[in-house]
């Protein structure tokens, strides 16, 4: 089997005891965000499985959607992704 080498960690352990891997990120071409998506690419970024920079170029982010979604998850949790709770936790 071929694995490609990559740059940093290939999986990291999250808070809760579960392991974050590259193979659990969304494909680049993603188009429809919905939370449990923005949730892994926040997770990989601050626990630092993909730099901030390789997120914003693979998925096509700006730096304001990115800081939105990593502000509303440490701030509010996971729900706090949900486009319906936009209003709810602002």
């Amino acid at each position: 089997m071929y694995l490609k080498k990559s740059n940093g960690p290939r999986t990291v352990t999250l808070a809760d005891g579960s392991i974050l891997s590259q193979a659990d990120l969304p494909p680049p071409n993603t188009c429809r965000w919905v939370a449990s998506r923005k949730a892994v690419v926040v997770d990989a970024v601050v626990h630092q499985l993909i730099s901030r920079t390789e997120a914003l170029s693979r998925y096509g982010l700006s730096d304001e959607e990115l800081d939105a979604w990593i502000a509303a998850s440490l701030l509010h949790g996971r729900d706090a992704l949900k486009a319906t709770a936009v209003q709810r936790f602002r």
